[in-house]
């Protein structure tokens, strides 16, 4: 394919970036390329398609963003499967949110230790500042990709041991039902934050890159904290939604 010269009154013009955007769209489709299929090198599709670098590259991030593509650091760019969807009004665990999707999920515990509740935690769990708080850090990996980094804290005297556990072979709140402590409702907050050098290289993207942030407070059915969590989540591969009533 040549890339279109036209002029820019006339009524076929459209932008470069646009223009870059449909060819690999069409590229995507005539070559049939499955999920998590890589596509050429930037510098290949330029010469492909007569694009220059700048161009090709504010194409890609739309498609990022739109959640056609995906990078991995250091890999290339690939085919994006279609985002997880998650509501927003739901108290769902992410294992089952995943499985009820038909997708994989793999768990890597990044850190695990007993630390004391500062101000803001202690707040959170409702106990004194200074009490036992169990943390637990862990890297979600859906098929075969990371997608979200998860730091939580529990009370320690509620649930004591916590660390004897294998998190990444156990779900925290089949863990807490051991204890008959179980999430009934939570409340949750999402915003936009920006990689941090650690978290890009966790998650395989860009430093800087766009994520979702989470925050809140998972609760059993007296209404008494369980869980204090802290989410980053990768935006082109998770996509949330909510019902609207009135």
């Amino acid at each position: 394919m040549e890339e279109r010269r036209t002029h820019p009154d006339s009524p076929g013009h459209t932008r470069p970036r646009d223009e870059a955007t449909e060819y690999i769209e069409c590229y995507i489709l005539e070559k049939d390329l499955p999920p998590h299929a890589k596509l050429p090198s930037e510098r290949d599709m330029c010469s492909m398609w007569g694009f220059n670098r700048t161009t090709l590259r504010s194409a890609i991030k739309r498609l990022i963003v739109e959640g056609k593509l995906y990078n991995r650091k250091g890999s290339g760019t690939f085919v994006a499967p279609p985002k997880l969807e998650r509501d927003l009004q739901d108290a769902m665990s992410v294992s089952e949110a995943v499985y009820m999707a038909g997708r994989t999920l793999e768990t890597k515990v990044l850190e695990v230790r007993v630390l004391t509740a500062d101000h803001h935690v202690a707040q959170k769990l409702q106990v004194e500042q200074g009490t036992p708080v169990f943390y637990l850090r862990r890297l979600r990996v859906m098929d075969g990709l990371p997608i979200m980094i998860e730091h939580s804290y529990v009370d320690y005297a509620r649930c004591p041991y916590l660390e004897k556990y294998d998190f990444s072979q156990k779900s925290l709140y089949s863990v807490l039902d051991c204890y008959g402590v179980g999430v009934h409702h939570g409340r949750e907050e999402v915003g936009i934050t920006y990689a941090a050098r650690e978290e890009a290289d966790c998650l395989e993207v860009e430093e800087g890159a766009p994520l979702f942030y989470l925050s809140g407070v998972s609760s059993d059915i007296n209404d008494r904290p369980v869980e204090h969590f802290k989410s980053v989540v990768r935006a082109d591969q998770v996509r949330f939604s909510s019902v609207l009533t009135r």
